[in-house]
């Protein structure tokens, strides 16, 4: 019985082991898989819908924006996947960072905070690298396919006991036309170019 349930178990984690192993990588707009610490772009896919996103200029912590532009690129980004590998795969959990420096006593790291001004749950920076668990949980996002493109998405899978409340990130216009990057039922379909 022993026997049979090491077995089992073994299996088991060899079998979730291949299926992180063999998850689509996520493609730039040369068709390049994206690699983990190379700077890249977010780009709206839809033309005449603004430019990349960026770091907006409200007090700390800075908000994640959309630039208003269409010919702006934004600020370029770095993806740190848990699972520590070079390539950046679809629906795994990942850090998101802006290779900028910031004003604010914090990092640029991307992470998800309720905002009772607009009463939506925003990404801001401020986010702790690494360190999996239920203490980072805001800090992790994924991207998944979306139609033939691509999606941001909050739904962390990096703390067993965790139930997230997840969802997709769109934009939102706030009262001062900022466009922030909220969750959303419209998701913000993207583009990733290399920087």
């Amino acid at each position: 019985m022993m026997k049979t349930a090491l077995m089992f178990l073994a299996l088991s984690s060899l079998v979730i082991g291949l299926t992180i192993a063999t998850s689509d990588p996520v493609l730039d707009i040369s068709g390049q898989e994206l690699q983990t610490g190379t700077d890249y772009y977010i780009l709206p896919v839809i033309r005449g819908s603004g430019g990349g996103l960026t770091l907006g200029n409200e007090p700390c912590p800075l908000d994640v924006v959309q630039e208003q532009l269409e010919v702006s690129n934004g600020l370029p980004l770095t993806f740190s996947p848990v699972t520590n590998e070079d390539v950046v795969r679809l629906s795994t959990d990942l850090n998101i960072k802006f290779s900028a420096a910031s004003t604010c006593v914090q990092t640029t790291l991307w992470t998800l905070q309720t905002d009772e001004s607009i009463q939506k749950r925003a990404v801001t920076t401020g986010g702790v690298e690494g360190n999996p668990g239920k203490d980072t949980l805001s800090n992790w996002f994924n991207i998944q396919k979306y139609q033939d493109d691509y999606k941001l998405v909050f739904c962390p899978t990096v703390c067993n006991t965790c139930r997230p409340a997840c969802g997709d990130l769109g934009i939102f216009i706030d009262d001062a036309g900022h466009r922030r990057l909220v969750i959303s039922e419209e998701p913000f379909k993207v583009m990733f170019k290399r920087a």
